[in-house]
């Protein structure tokens, strides 16, 4: 639980709170006091949301909570799933207009379906206890993506490999399995001069140049139920056996849904899981995390 008091001043304040409360998928118990399910990412979340307020003269209080008065366990699951589902229901209505404008030519559809798959995505993301609606809506995505028959397809992009050398590629700190599978497919297929940032997504500010993935707002993130290891493949064309089993491999542990059911997995997260028991230093993390990458394509990719 997260409890505020915020200053009036500046006005902008209460608003710039209140959005990152939502971002992080935080539910209201009263005006000022938050909720997110007891999670080592959700604790992050607040410390850093607890630190912004009061280095802007507000003040704010963190604690773990067990029971709460008048509320049970389902009760709150409930809250938790009456938020999601507005948010789907709003994404909805916005693509079911995209499909009433498909054939008028007003809109581009390609680009304006890409946004939507990032809002659904971001609502996934923080959708903890199930939401009705997730599955309406990305349903109603895929008919669209059909009807155009390719020409709104996610992921699109005049990028090759070729037109990134030497760049910065910036994502999260504590890299876990689908930014250092990020970053192995980066250095040794697409940019094998890349420098790596690991950043607060907080404090980090975009520059010129700036490859982001696996963040938000990022050049190659999650979209829709990819994660962001499938959709920089994707991206650049980088098809081939061997990658598109390690992908499903890397789905199945970041999205943690069984899409695939890859046997290889289990393994290959724990040695990962065991990189961030090792290391805190992410630089440290991904360069054995090359090598267990390496050591997994050379088994895996197809023999010419």
């Amino acid at each position: 639980m997260l409890i505020h008091q915020i200053p009036p001043s500046p006005p902008y304040l209460r608003a710039k709170i209140l959005k990152r409360l939502k971002d992080i998928g935080a539910v209201a118990l009263k005006n000022s006091a938050y909720l997110l399910p007891d999670s080592e990412e959700a604790l992050e979340d607040f410390q850093w949301l607890l630190n912004e307020i009061r280095s802007d003269r507000g003040e704010a209080w963190g604690f773990r909570v067990s029971t709460i008065d008048g509320l049970n366990d389902d009760s709150i699951r409930e809250l938790f799933q009456a938020a999601r589902a507005a948010d789907y229901e709003e994404i909805l209505a916005e693509v079911e207009k995209l499909a009433a404008a498909e054939d008028g030519g007003e809109v581009n559809i390609s680009a304006a379906l890409r946004k939507l798959r990032k809002r659904w995505a971001d609502v996934k993301s923080i959708d903890f206890f199930g939401a009705p609606g997730k599955n309406e809506v990305l349903s109603a995505m895929e008919a669209i993506e059909k009807r155009l028959k390719g020409v709104a397809r996610p992921g699109e992009s005049a990028e090759t490999p070729s037109d990134l050398k030497g760049r910065r590629w910036v994502t999260r700190r504590g890299i876990k399995i689908d930014r250092t599978a990020c970053c192995w497919l980066i250095r040794r297929m697409i940019d094998p001069a890349a420098e790596f940032l690991f950043v607060d997504p907080h404090e980090y500010r975009h520059q010129a140049g700036d490859q982001r993935f696996d963040m938000f707002e990022g050049e190659y993130t999650h979209e829709g139920d990819r994660c962001s290891f499938e959709v920089l493949i994707d991206r650049f064309q980088l098809e081939n056996a061997g990658l598109r089993m390690i992908a499903e491999i890397v789905h199945d542990l970041d999205l943690k849904d069984g899409k695939f059911g890859r046997p290889e997995a289990a393994g290959v997260g724990a040695m990962i899981d065991g990189l961030a028991f090792r290391h805190n230093d992410d630089t440290k993390r991904m360069e054995e995390g090359l090598v267990i990458f390496d050591a997994l394509y050379a088994r895996l990719r197809p023999i010419s």
